[in-house]
């Protein structure tokens, strides 16, 4: 069945909306305001799925991709939209979450970048059957086929220049590209950590091994020699059948295991596994943000920083609280906050490397005035909340990539005694349906 549709919006996911005799349809890779013929390929009860078969009328907020692999790579699946469009979409994505409440979506916040942004590099590596050619870049979109993308806008130019070496001399050393079928071929992924401040990059190679041999250690060593702006590089021992990028045990081969990026004036140390926003200037803004938001309504206050990965945000709001207690139960997450608390001088930060939920139970209520909540995308469990009401003095700031999992946290919070104050989207990740937002809830005193 093919029907002719008008786009309404997008869903989270970056889904065009339109509705026909009451169901609600789904379709890929289209904008609000486009005409279109689409092809009904599933029918549930309340939602139907069409694949795009011709677009009528172009939607005036269509713009041709700047990037000539857009229509094959799965990474940036908004870039046909003009970007403040895309914002105003984004606006409307975080306003659906909260559909049925009168919390204010405040405007996007854009990206300072919109090329060239991300300064996180993590790209799959095959081998073609035949040639046995090595192949580098993004998965098509539903499927593990890899589109072989030797140049890609949304990233620093040096990245593509280091894969394009991998894939002309990986060969040359006997590395072959994995097979996830047969789980078999030494070379899984090449990920990079490219930084902003320094344009220094550090380069991790993911082998399907016990330990790097030594075809591997000349590779590494030839690829070090090759660029000045590649400060360090290692190994990433994966060799389980999973889809988990990297594991824990990293071995740095040549160079320095870690780059620099700056945040509000604090300089962090960016290693193989540690969490770091991809999009260091819009992260930077997120943290102005919140630092003026805390300077303008507190004088000194005593802040938690919970669940807190590297302690960047405790890091960051130091200079003008108190006193900040940073809890986090991954140790080398904690050492290298404290790396970066002692090359900065920050002498009233608390870093504790514990179980968060034990260290909790130990302390009295309302200890502190603000505890900043920033979750991964599954948000917080009930007990992070609930310990979170109980602890906080005034307001909890709540940081989230994911507005579905931040609308059912700000529902715990608000049936328990909070008012969210507003919502604050920042863009991230320009291009792409992911929105990052910070939430402001105050407590009753």
């Amino acid at each position: 069945m093919e029907l002719e549709l008008v786009i309404e919006k997008l869903s989270s996911d970056g889904k065009g909306i339109a509705h026909h005799d009451g169901a609600v349809v789904f379709v890929d890779k289209v904008c609000p305001q486009d005409k279109i013929k689409a092809k009904i390929v599933k029918q549930n009860k309340s939602f139907w799925i069409g694949e795009l078969v011709e677009i009528l009328e172009k939607s005036p907020h269509r713009v041709k991709p700047f990037c000539p692999m857009h229509n094959v790579c799965g990474a940036c699946n908004l870039q046909f939209i003009d970007y403040d469009y895309q914002l105003e979409c984004k606006k409307e994505m975080v306003k659906d979450a909260f559909r049925g409440t009168d919390i204010e979506v405040k405007d996007v916040i854009p990206s300072p970048q919109i090329k060239e942004y991300r300064h996180k590099i993590q790209y799959p590596i095959r081998q073609t059957q035949v040639s046995k050619r090595i192949l580098a870049g993004y998965f098509k979109p539903k499927s593990h086929d890899i589109v072989n993308i030797k140049y890609c806008p949304i990233q620093p130019a040096i990245c593509d220049e280091i894969i394009d070496f991998v894939r002309e001399t990986a060969p040359m050393y006997g590395i072959e590209g994995y097979d996830e079928k047969n789980h078999k071929g030494l070379l899984r992924h090449v990920v990079i950590r490219s930084s902003a401040k320094t344009g220094d990059n550090l380069v991790i190679l993911v082998i399907n091994s016990n330990k790097p041999n030594e075809k591997v250690k000349d590779f590494a060593l030839k690829l070090y020699d090759r660029f000045d702006k590649v400060t360090g590089i290692g190994v990433n021992i994966n060799n389980k059948q999973t889809n988990l990028i990297m594991s824990d045990k990293t071995i740095i081969l040549y160079g320095k295991e870690y780059i620099e990026e700056d945040l509000c004036e604090v300089t962090f140390k960016i290693g193989a596994n540690t969490f770091f926003q991809v999009n260091p200037k819009s992260a930077e803004n997120i943290f102005k943000y919140v630092k003026n938001h805390i300077k303008s309504n507190y004088n000194t206050p005593k802040i938690l920083d919970a669940y807190a990965g590297i302690s960047a945000f405790g890091l960051v709001m130091a200079d003008i609280a108190g006193k900040v207690v940073s809890v986090e139960e991954n140790k080398a997450s904690v050492d290298l906050a404290k790396e970066v608390a002692a090359a900065n001088r920050i002498k009233n930060i608390e870093l504790h490397c514990e179980d968060s939920e034990k260290f909790f139970e130990e302390i009295s209520e309302n200890t502190f005035d603000i505890t900043i909540l920033d979750p991964p995308r599954k948000g917080c469990t009930e007990k992070t909340l609930e310990y979170a009401l109980k602890l906080t003095k005034s307001q909890i700031i709540y940081v989230s990539c994911n507005p579905s999992t931040l609308a059912r946290d700000l529902k715990y919070l608000t049936e328990h005694g909070g008012t969210v104050k507003f919502v604050q989207p920042f863009d991230m990740f320009c291009h792409t349906n992911h929105i990052e937002n910070v939430a402001i809830i105050s407590l009753p005193s």
